[in-house]
């Protein structure tokens, strides 16, 4: 019978990162920047568009990179039967601050291009789809808090409608130099494999209330 399996899953918060439970990389002292600077290098990732992405997109980038690498080598999965679908409580917020102040004076005017494009949350998928080439479907849900009900109920019709056949989903909050990730892959398959966990509300909760 046909199951749906959460294959991956990450957790980014206190300068700290892990995967599937086990902490990988930890760089403790640092700025946000920084620390998103410092695991980019650790994971090799090799995209200098890294380098020009907002604090929002720079978390959601090195979340995917945490799930879909294993042993040093990135799974490939793009085209249409995979989807994004993420959540946070902010929006752009971050970002929206930084716009605001080369706004408020019209006097010393300078409103950016580059700062501006990231006034939309979603970008953050388009940037992981463009890494993935990635062309399913993609959402960016504001809610008060992580919803895990609302999420798994999302993802399954998406999977049930044969919309995608697996997901990149999770929670990415930024605010200055607090940030918070969980991010988990998604798949659907016939054959349970040994390690994978059920993708119920239960789970989802479980995963991001980790301790790392």
């Amino acid at each position: 019978m046909t199951g749906y399996y959460i294959t991956g899953y990450c957790i980014i918060r206190n300068n700290e990162a892990s995967v599937n439970g086990k902490p990988v990389f930890s760089a403790h002292g640092k700025n946000t920047r920084e620390f998103f600077t410092d695991l980019y290098k650790f994971l090799d990732s090799d995209y200098p568009k890294f380098h020009k992405m907002d604090n929002l997109c720079k978390l959601g980038f090195l979340s995917s990179e945490l799930i879909l690498k294993k042993n040093g080598v990135r799974t490939i999965f793009s085209g249409s039967d995979t989807g994004v679908i993420l959540a946070n409580s902010s929006s752009s917020l971050d970002t929206d601050r930084m716009h605001q102040v080369t706004i408020i004076n019209r006097a010393a005017y300078f409103p950016s291009p580059a700062v501006f494009v990231y006034t939309l949350p979603n970008i953050v998928i388009g940037e992981i789809c463009i890494r993935n080439k990635i062309t399913g479907e993609g959402s960016f849900f504001i809610q008060e808090k992580l919803n895990p009900v609302f999420l798994t109920d999302y993802i399954r019709c998406l999977l049930d409608c044969e919309i995608i056949n697996r997901c990149i989903a999770g929670w990415l909050q930024v605010d200055g130099d607090d940030c918070d990730a969980m991010m988990c892959l998604i798949e659907k398959t016939d054959k349970p494999i040994s390690g994978f966990v059920n993708f119920e509300p239960s789970v989802i909760r479980d995963i991001y209330n980790l301790r790392i």
